[in-house]
């Protein structure tokens, strides 16, 4: 892989690549490796060593890094391909494996939270635990008031709707 994850010398070149501290990585990554065992049943050298090819991530590290560098980059996956050492369609392909994983992993971790709950009560259970939770909801639509003083008090003069 032609991203080395030996080049991040400082806590700021970690943060900045991939988003999280060395040593939260350090934390992420056997629980990485435990996920990949678990779904695949094999370990990751085990299962690039059957491969007919030559893999560009032969460890959870890289696979790791290649995953949290893509989400903080943004990159197309033809770029993200070119600077990691594969083509497009393996980036892809690389990135999905790598989301899936680490998503498990941080499932597992306790770090997802709930997205849906099958009634209110269930709802209730699982925010029982939390002291406090904050809601963004600064960017909810309003219906536009009719009367014109009511409007006012309510226009910032920034947003415009959208058609």
């Amino acid at each position: 892989m032609k991203l080395a994850i030996t080049e991040l010398k400082t806590e700021r070149q970690w943060r900045s690549n991939i988003g999280i501290s060395k040593e939260k990585f350090d934390v992420i990554l056997p629980e990485f490796g435990t996920t990949y065992e678990t779904i695949y049943g094999k370990t990751i050298t085990e299962r690039t060593s059957d491969s007919p090819n030559s893999p560009n991530l032969t460890t959870y590290e890289d696979l790791l890094f290649f995953t949290l560098f893509s989400l903080k980059t943004g990159l197309t996956y033809d770029v993200l391909g070119f600077v990691s050492g594969m083509d497009g369609s393996n980036a892809k392909r690389n990135q999905s494996l790598g989301l899936e994983l680490l998503h498990q992993t941080l499932f597992r971790l306790g770090f997802v939270p709930e997205r849906a709950f099958k009634d209110v009560e269930a709802f209730k259970i699982y925010f029982e635990r939390f002291k406090s939770i904050t809601i963004d909801a600064t960017e909810h639509r309003t219906q536009r008031p009719q009367d014109k003083d009511t409007q006012k008090e309510n226009y910032s003069g920034k947003k415009k709707g959208i058609l």
